[in-house]
C-alpha cells in the first residue's frame, strides 16, 4: 500500500539532524571514546583523550559545535518503494533542511559553489545525497557531516586480483600511515572493497556510519576488521598524532562483488567525532 510523505517532513528532520550531529556525539562513539581513556597506554595519550572528552562535554552543555569544521553534509536516503512524496522535490527538500540547519544552528558554512571559482554558498548547500530504493513504506535518513581534515586523507587503490587480502591490508595501513596526525586521531577507518572505482568509495563512506561496536556479518571480514584495528593501533600515531596505543577506535569494512580483473579498495578516514545521526520517518 502506498504511503504519502510530505517533503517538508524530510526538511524538518534534516534540519534537526544537522544541528544534533554537530553538537552531540553519537552513543556508539561516546562509549568508544570513554573506553579508549581506560585502555590507552600512553600518559600523554590519556591526557589528550581526556581533553577531547572535556571538549565534547562543553559542546553538549553549551550547545556549541563539537568541531569547528562542521563538515559538508552527506545524506544517505533509503526510500521504501511504497513511499510517495508530495511537495517540493526530495532533493530540494533535503537541501532546504541542510540550509535551515546550518543557518539557524549557527554552524560554519564550508561549501563553495564551484571547485575552482570557490565562492561560498553561505548556507552549506548543496549536500551530497546518496539514494537507495528498499522494500517498505518508510524513509531511513542517515546524516553524516564530513570534515575535510580527515576527508583529505582518503585513498582509492585499484589493486590487482593477485594482490589478494594481503594487498587490502597493505592499502589500509598505507592510508592510515600517510594520514598520520592530519585525520585528527583517534580515527574511525571506513573501508570499501569491491565493486568499481566509485562503488568502493561509497562503500567506505557508508562504513563510517555503522556503529563502531558492530562488526561485519561476514566472518572473514569481521576477522579482518579486528586484525586491522590491532595493527593500526600498533603504529604508535596515537591520540592527536602525539603517540600512543589508540590511533583508531574502529575499522569498519564493507564489501561488494567485483570484476574478475579488479580489486578496488577505498579507505575513507574520519576523525574522532565521526558524526552520524539516523532517523526513520
Amino acid at each position: 500500500m502506498i504511503r504519502t510523505i510530505q517533503t517538508d517532513v524530510i526538511t524538518e528532520n534534516i534540519k534537526e539532524m544537522c544541528i544534533e550531529a554537530n553538537h552531540f556525539l553519537s552513543g556508539d562513539m561516546d562509549l568508544a571514546m570513554k573506553q579508549a581513556v581506560e585502555t590507552e597506554k600512553s600518559e600523554l595519550g590519556r591526557k589528550i583523550l581526556n581533553q577531547l572528552q572535556d571538549n565534547l562535554k562543553i559542546a553538549a552543555d553549551e550547545m556549541i559545535p563539537i568541531c569547528q569544521d562542521t563538515g559538508m553534509a552527506v545524506i544517505f536516503l533509503e526510500v521504501g518503494q511504497d513511499v510517495h512524496f508530495e511537495g517540493m522535490s526530495i532533493e530540494d527538500a533535503v537541501n532546504e533542511g541542510v540550509r535551515q540547519g546550518y543557518v539557524e544552528g549557527f554552524l560554519r558554512k564550508s561549501v563553495v559553489g564551484d571547485p575552482i571559482i570557490r565562492e561560498n554558498t553561505k548556507d552549506n548547500t548543496p549536500a551530497v545525497i546518496h539514494y537507495s530504493i528498499v522494500p517498505g513504506d518508510k524513509v531511513k535518513i542517515t546524516m553524516a557531516p564530513k570534515g575535510f581534515g580527515s576527508e583529505n586523507m582518503s585513498r582509492v587503490f585499484m589493486l590487482k586480483p593477485a594482490d589478494g587480502i594481503e594487498g587490502v591490508k597493505n592499502a589500509i595501513l598505507t592510508a592510515v600511515k600517510d594520514a598520520g596526525p592530519n585525520a585528527c586521531p583517534p580515527m574511525v577507518v571506513g573501508v570499501g572493497v569491491g565493486g568499481t572505482f566509485e562503488k568502493c568509495a561509497l562503500l567506505a563512506k557508508k562504513a563510517l556510519t555503522r556503529p563502531v561496536n558492530e562488526h561485519s556479518d561476514i566472518p572473514y571480514v569481521k576477522d579482518l576488521e579486528i586484525e586491522m584495528l590491532e595493527k593500526i593501533n600498533k603504529l604508535g600515531i596515537g591520540p592527536g598524532g602525539l603517540g600512543g596505543s589508540t590511533t583508531a577506535l574502529a575499522v569498519n569494512i564493507n564489501t561488494y562483488p567485483t570484476h574478475i580483473a579488479g580489486l578496488p579498495v577505498a579507505i575513507n578516514i574520519c576523525c574522532h567525532v565521526n558524526r552520524h545521526v539516523v532517523r526513520e520517518v
